[in-house]
């Protein structure tokens, strides 16, 4: 389980150095640089995993501007300004060069509207073609940055953006994220494995319950049930966790940032979907009678 995997090499990893300010548990890792703090991610796209070629619902451009918008989207739930990317990228015998540099003309126009340097990587065979992105993102001090434990009693829940419809070119939410951290986030996570895992992971980090009531969530075009949405993956939205009275200040703020400049949705405002609970740690999914329903969202499994 992809899950338990993860937990064990946190465990079997050593202390971390004095660079070190979060690593493993978070979106992404922060890491002391001599004055800014660097803030890295790694995410990885794989043919038959995370995206067909051969039955047309994406291109080799599509599936590169995913790998990169999948990376960026951690930086955006920590707050992080973007910086660096290097894209590792495995290619297969049935993809050929003309593929393959489609693959990074889609990543590096993404690269272009989120400001995002492509700085280098590698090329290597693969039995499927598969993209490995590293990101660095930049804060000036800690508090500046948000990660998934800090969520307290009382909290409100929101989320950004639509939910459940798996666009093939996300928009990584990263001027959001800035705003929700400057607004007072106590806690966030980007939606990439569907809110049912991803809010758990919130609860758990935080030792607390997140009260989720699923009538609430914002759909997306065509989404048919709220279950859908919290359970299908891939929205790169964020959830997070603020104060009660901070509510305004993240409505207004979230106002003010300035739409993408390419055929993509609007700026996301946010949708109030819950609260924060004493309780046992993770998520608790309410139906509109108040039924608490098991939902999952994705997990690799082998």
């Amino acid at each position: 389980m992809e899950r338990s995997l993860i937990q064990a090499i946190a465990a079997a990893l050593p202390a971390g150095g004095t660079r070190i300010v979060r690593g493993v548990g978070d979106d992404a890792a922060v890491v002391r640089a001599g004055g800014p703090l660097c803030v890295t991610s790694v995410d990885a796209i794989v043919e038959g995993v995370h995206f067909r070629l051969d039955d047309g619902s994406s291109s080799p451009a599509d599936v590169g501007w995913r790998a990169l918008a999948g990376a960026l989207s951690d930086l955006a739930a920590m707050g992080a300004k973007p910086g660096e990317a290097y894209i590792a990228l495995g290619v297969s015998h049935d993809v050929g060069e003309e593929q393959a540099l489609e693959l990074m003309h889609g990543a590096l126009e993404l690269a272009g509207v989120t400001g995002t340097v492509l700085a280098g990587g590698d090329v290597v065979k693969a039995p499927v073609l598969t993209a490995c992105v590293t990101v660095v993102g930049w804060a000036d001090s800690e508090g500046e940055l948000v990660g998934r434990d800090g969520a307290q009693v009382g909290d409100l829940v929101g989320v950004t953006g639509r939910l459940g419809g798996r666009p093939s070119r996300p928009i990584p939410r990263l001027n959001e994220g800035r705003a929700l951290a400057r607004a007072g986030a106590h806690a966030m996570i980007d939606l990439s494995d569907g809110l049912a895992t991803d809010a758990r992971h919130i609860g758990e980090s935080s030792q607390v319950c997140l009260q989720v009531e699923l009538e609430k969530l914002p759909l997306d075009a065509g989404v048919p049930s709220s279950e859908q949405a919290a359970t299908v993956g891939e929205d790169y939205e964020l959830c997070f966790c603020i104060a009660p009275a901070e509510r305004t200040r993240v409505e207004d703020a979230l106002r003010t940032i300035n739409a993408p400049t390419v055929s993509a949705p609007p700026t996301a405002e946010v949708t109030w979907i819950g609260r924060v609970l004493a309780g046992a740690p993770g998520v608790s999914l309410l139906d509109a009678s108040g039924n608490e329903q098991r939902l999952e969202g994705f997990e690799h499994r082998w």
